[in-house]
């Protein structure tokens, strides 16, 4: 009886080391393509947000990792083009009906708009998911606007005493973008003279 669960034993142990063993090679094998996907999905939101003509650098190669007011790390993407930032994006994050919501923004050295995405969200399908470019253009009315364009009290929903319409029947998401949006060019206000260094 004992040695028919020692050898029970002994090959469920060799089926898990071999397991083991491969599941480690194709990790070790795919890690290079996995790094090489989010690279090109990096760049593709980034250019989407910061138009080509401003740089002639690979925005992602010259990030600069900073934090912000609560202590959360950004990874701020420098476009340069002659060896100077022309424009910066980064994600930020507001609060939706389903969750959290990221916006990739981009912004030029002025703090004007040049671009802002939505990267991931859980809001309802139908609804809430117009904050997305393919779903509507209710995302692309940032482009252009600034800190003080409008007035830095009209950065809310119409609901709240704003300039930015909010969905009938989903509020909640529309205001938790223009938050985020708004939030992001707070921290580049605060933050332009780091952003702006080169080395």
């Amino acid at each position: 009886m004992k040695d028919g669960s020692l050898k029970h034993a002994v090959i469920l142990g060799v089926f898990c080391l071999g397991f083991g063993i491969l599941l480690a090679l194709t990790d070790l094998l795919t890690a290079s393509a996995i790094v090489d996907r989010a690279m090109e999905d990096r760049l593709n939101s980034l250019a989407q947000v910061i138009p080509a003509n401003l740089h002639d650098n690979n925005p992602v190669k010259d990030a600069l990792n900073m934090k912000n007011a609560e202590g959360k790390e950004i990874v701020v993407y420098r476009a340069l083009k002659e060896g100077k930032v022309t424009g910066v994006a980064y994600e930020v994050q507001g609060s939706g009906y389903g969750g959290p919501i990221k916006v990739m923004l981009g912004l030029d050295v002025e703090g004007r708009i040049l671009g802002a995405r939505v990267t991931s969200h859980k809001e309802t399908p139908g609804l809430g998911d117009k904050i997305e470019e393919k779903k509507g253009d209710w995302i692309l009315r940032f482009t252009g606007l600034s800190l003080g364009n409008p007035p830095v009290d009209k950065w809310r929903v119409k609901k709240d005493g704003g300039q930015f319409d909010q969905f009938a029947g989903a509020t909640i998401t529309p205001r938790g973008v223009v938050g985020a949006v708004r939030g992001g060019m707070e921290f580049y206000a605060a933050n332009k003279t780091q952003m702006m260094e080169v080395k």
